[in-house]
């Protein structure tokens, strides 16, 4: 996607880098491959009374054991995240489905069949369209040049005093990442920061301030909107479920309390840019190309953008959902020529399969009646509410430093929904559902220690300022505050019961 910003060849480098690691033959490769289809095989053919879950049917031990393929398939990165997403609704499609292979789907044999129709909807679920329409949002921002006439506009209050840029860059990305794919945002500030990495001086540590903002700024600002970041869309799923938790978050409600909390995170880690990495040079001039495009698709855009948020921000009171929204602007776009059929194209369609496969994993968990009967065979209310929070927050922060964010959220958040469903009042001690799932949303948005978490984070360490040790040593310290006041802010809200 957005291949007008000069850096953004380093975002194709860095995929076409994975993608050779990912599919090279060699004996490390193929001892993975023969670990996922020794375990995947051997939890699809063992006795269903070794799982110690009541009532287990054969439909639901093969989606325990497509489940089990999904969680080594993504962690070991044996292929690309979008392709074991697909891999994971096609097995679902043959072994578990009404439309199935027929010698394997009787159902008087392996129990209730899920419903082909239900597998497949996944990919058209109404959070897929809000993916959809933030996408569409995105691209046309970057065709009228919208996006760089406002970070333009928007630098300009910060001066030139080194600190206050620093802060301006900081705060814009952070903005553009709530709206904008935060990959694309990244290639366009650090394509803004090339001038500016010329006027600072090779032996201070400013360069290594700004390069380090980018990246730094595009993971918090994601968590700011629903969809700002896979995760947090993910989430709201989940939680807004009708036929699950059914907690009615809005977009409005959601960006309320995230909102500050990133604005507070960027001031932080401005301080801590400053006091790692302080600049000799006290001013940079700024020179940012390209603008806004003249002309009435440019102000379509415009309208569009400022009367889509508002729709979003009072969802409230308007009664509209934001997955509802979200096809406004792709309506307008279309209608009035402002996007075309090769604008669609970039569409980050990667994602979508991605996220896909994620929900029907969780469709198959709760219409097979697996989640039901899991419920019943393991004492979930006795669990610690606190221990649910931590373990859940630590382990998607861990996965999403070494794998995709997302692929961890799709594995998690339909688990912990079930966990925290059958825990039900259990959980009011630390604010409710919302807390956990939330909490894990920021767990995968904090996770950017090493140049392999984010592509953000890659595309900083391409520029050749940034070393694996500072971004450690800033990733780390940020993600763990992030969280932690995350993880409070989130508590504060569901105790209040202000989600």
């Amino acid at each position: 996607m957005f291949h007008i910003y000069e850096g953004f060849h380093l975002v194709e480098t860095y995929h076409k880098m994975r993608h050779q690691r990912k599919y090279n033959p060699d004996t490390k490769r193929a001892v993975k491959i023969a670990l996922v289809a020794l375990v995947t095989l051997l939890l699809w053919n063992m006795p269903t009374e070794w799982f110690g879950i009541q009532n287990l049917t054969v439909i639901q031990q093969r989606i325990i054991a497509i489940f089990a393929f999904a969680t080594l398939m993504w962690i070991l990165e044996i292929v690309s995240s979008w392709a074991t997403s697909v891999a994971i609704i096609v097995l679902m499609l043959l072994f578990c489905t009404d439309s199935g292979f027929a010698p394997m789907v009787n159902e008087a044999e392996v129990g209730k069949l899920l419903s082909h129709k239900g597998v497949m909807a996944s990919f058209a679920d109404p959070v897929i369209m809000l993916f959809i329409g933030g996408f569409v949002l995105a691209i046309a921002a970057t065709k009228t040049g919208l996006d760089a006439q406002l970070a333009k506009v928007l630098l300009i209050p910060f001066g030139t005093r080194s600190e206050m840029v620093l802060l301006g860059f900081l705060l814009i990305t952070g903005l553009f990442s709530m709206f904008i794919s935060n990959t694309a945002t990244a290639a366009m500030m650090l394509t803004f920061l090339t001038p500016v990495f010329r006027q600072l001086p090779p032996e201070g540590k400013g360069r290594i301030a700004l390069a380090m903002s980018i990246p730094v700024a595009a993971n918090l600002g994601g968590m700011g909107t629903p969809i700002g970041t896979p995760p947090n869309t993910i989430a709201l799923k989940y939680l807004n479920d009708p036929e699950g938790l059914n907690l009615g978050l809005g977009f409005g409600q959601w960006m309320m309390f995230m909102f500050p909390l990133v604005v507070v995170l960027l001031f932080i880690s401005w301080r801590l840019l400053l006091k790692f990495f302080p600049f000799t040079q006290k001013t940079v001039e700024l020179k940012i190309e390209g603008g806004m495009q003249k002309g009435f698709q440019s102000k379509v855009v415009i309208f569009t953008f400022i009367f889509t948020i508002i729709l979003w921000l009072s969802d409230q009171f308007t009664g509209i959902n934001a997955n509802t929204v979200a096809m406004i602007p792709f309506m307008v776009f279309a209608l009035t020529g402002v996007i075309n059929k090769r604008d669609l194209e970039q569409i980050n369609w990667s994602v979508i399969w991605m996220v896909a496969g994620g929900f029907a994993l969780g469709y198959g968990l709760n219409s097979s009646g697996l989640a039901a009967n899991a419920v019943e065979s393991i004492p979930f209310g006795e669990f610690s509410p606190l221990l649910i929070l931590i373990l859940g927050g630590a382990i998607c922060y861990m996965l999403s430093n070494f794998i995709s964010n997302s692929a961890t959220a799709a594995l998690l958040m339909p688990i912990l929904a079930i966990v925290c469903g059958a825990m039900g009042d259990k959980l009011a001690p630390i604010g409710g559902t919302s807390t956990v799932l939330i909490g894990v949303a920021i767990a995968a948005s904090s996770a950017m220690i090493l140049p392999i978490s984010t592509p953000p984070n890659a595309l900083a360490f391409a520029t050749g300022y940034v070393k694996q040790n500072d971004m450690v040593k800033v990733g780390s310290i940020m993600g763990i505050i992030s969280m932690v006041l995350g993880f409070g802010l989130v508590y504060l809200m569901g105790t209040l019961h202000l989600i």
